[in-house]
């Protein structure tokens, strides 16, 4: 019994720990459903703040939208507004204009109408005129006004005649006359040698036995000479004496100041050689400058661009005609001078254009052209006045002369070249020719230096060994000779010699 007693209390018990145990197990699961049921009521107590807290938002962006877009809208319209109230201005202007021109286009047409009328009676009153005119004088209009010129021009005709012979008359003798003496008085205050030149110089020797060393070992040294200064060294039975020959002056005045040296230093050879001639060739160009200054001095003229005197000191060793260009020039210069102090001008300015009229001729065989337009060319580079530069151009007709300076300059190169004795026309031909003949073989690539000797029946051509070999030196010799053949008018034959050199120097030290 106890032990029944035992298990009802045991089951007694668990029976009622199980009743507890799901009494509290509901009261959990009521407090768990109760907190959930609080947390799904505050999260849609929050989610519908949020939802309000949204739209309001919302509402308030849509309203600054629609602020803005109403701004816009109104400015908008205020521009159209402004638009529209020009565009009725300018309308109402228009308008305004068209009403002006057709107001104007009806005032001009009823002027018309006005001239038109006018212009028609005007018309009927000079035919009725020309009728009444015509009844009066029984001729035409234009039967009256040949009439009329016909007989003033029998009036008029014969004195005109008269008097226009008569001006004519005394104006060419009172011309001839002043110009006569002009020319005249000029010649008379002028004296001048004549024109002795020739193409030669002698060179006077010690002694015979001189003409050996200067030919030297094989030809050697006149080989060498006549290579560098471009001259023909001839040497005959002429006792003490060689005979330089040349066209060009200055070539030949170079070769008998560097061949006067070497007889007077007696140390003849090619190295030598070259060493006298470049010193000659500085001797000649102090020289040219001197002659340009001398002629200033003579003259009076001043103030002249250095490079000018230069050229002007080239003209001494230039011949026109077997005429000396500088001398020649001075005298033009002279001539013209004293022929604008007898008309009242200044003589400096003919004077100085006289003295440069010719001054192209120091480069008319390295330029093109006429000398004249050489040397228009030159004097303006170098900074000469128009009145000066247009007798320059103007001296040979190549422009025609606008100025009295410019006329005086003619005249004076005309009375300087036609004097007795002043020009050989013989001698410019024969230089012309060694001239061309040089050009001819100078225009070739690879040419150095063209030489024209004995009296052009030969060409030297120096070429530079670095441009062409051997062959090409052979061929250049052919083409010389074809070119030379088809250009070039002259008696008998050209020898075209052409010279290829290689040097090779070394110094011992």
């Amino acid at each position: 019994m106890a032990l029944l007693y035992l298990l009802l209390g045991i089951i007694a018990g668990i029976a009622a720990g199980i009743f507890l145990r799901n009494l509290q197990l509901e009261r959990k699961e009521k407090a768990t459903k109760a907190k959930v049921e609080d947390i799904i009521h505050e999260a849609n107590r929050l989610a519908e703040s949020v939802k309000k807290e949204s739209l309001l938002s919302a509402k308030e962006e849509i309203l600054q939208e629609r602020k803005t877009l109403e701004e816009e809208v109104r400015e908008k319209r205020k521009e159209l507004q402004t638009v529209e109230d020009r565009l009725l201005r300018r309308e109402d202007m228009i308008e305004r204009r068209i009403d002006q021109l057709e107001k104007k286009e009806s005032t001009l047409e009823n002027l018309k109408q006005e001239v038109t009328s006018k212009l028609s009676q005007a018309e009927e009153l000079k035919e009725a005129q020309e009728k009444e005119l015509t009844r009066i004088a029984g001729l035409s209009v234009e039967q009256a006004k040949e009439e009329l010129l016909r007989t003033v021009e029998k009036n008029l005709e014969y004195e005109i005649g008269l008097k226009i012979k008569e001006s004519e008359d005394r104006a060419r003798k009172e011309s001839e006359r002043i110009a006569r003496e002009l020319v005249v008085n000029s010649i008379q205050r002028y004296a001048a040698e004549f024109t002795a030149d020739n193409t030669v110089a002698v060179v006077s020797l010690p002694n015979d036995d001189m003409k050996g060393r200067i030919i030297g070992r094989e030809g050697r040294n006149i080989r060498a000479f006549e290579m560098m200064t471009g001259v023909d060294l001839i040497i005959d039975d002429t006792p003490e004496a060689v005979i330089i020959s040349s066209f060009d002056p200055i070539r030949r005045e170079i070769a008998r100041i560097s061949l006067e040296k070497l007889i007077g230093d007696g140390r003849i050879h090619p190295a030598r050689i070259e060493e006298l001639i470049e010193k000659a060739k500085l001797q000649v160009e102090d020289r040219i400058i001197q002659e340009g200054e001398q002629a200033l001095f003579d003259t009076g003229v001043k103030n002249i661009n250095p490079d000018l005197i230069k050229l002007l000191g080239k003209l001494y060793y230039r011949t026109s005609y077997g005429q000396n260009v500088l001398q020649h020039s001075k005298e033009v210069a002279f001539f013209a001078g004293l022929m604008a102090g007898e008309l009242g001008l200044n003589p400096a300015v003919v004077r100085r254009a006289g003295l440069l009229h010719d001054i192209g001729k120091a480069v008319d065989h390295e330029v093109e052209g006429p000398h004249a337009l050489i040397g228009k060319e030159l004097v303006s580079r170098y900074g000469e006045r128009e009145g000066i530069i247009h007798a320059v151009e103007a001296h040979h007709d190549d422009v025609e002369p606008k100025t009295i300076e410019a006329v005086l300059v003619q005249a004076a190169d005309a009375i300087s070249a036609s004097r007795p004795g002043a020009r050989r026309e013989s001698l410019e031909s024969y230089i012309k020719r060694l001239e061309q003949l040089e050009k001819i073989a100078g225009d070739f690539e690879g040419v150095d230096k063209t030489y024209a000797i004995q009296a052009g029946r030969e060409v030297r051509i120096i070429v530079k060994p670095e441009k062409l070999d051997d062959a090409r030196a052979t061929k250049l010799a052919h083409d010389v000779v074809k070119r030379v053949e088809k250009e070039l008018e002259y008696p008998g034959q050209i020898r075209v010699t052409v010279i290829r050199e290689t040097r090779a120097v070394e110094y011992a030290k």
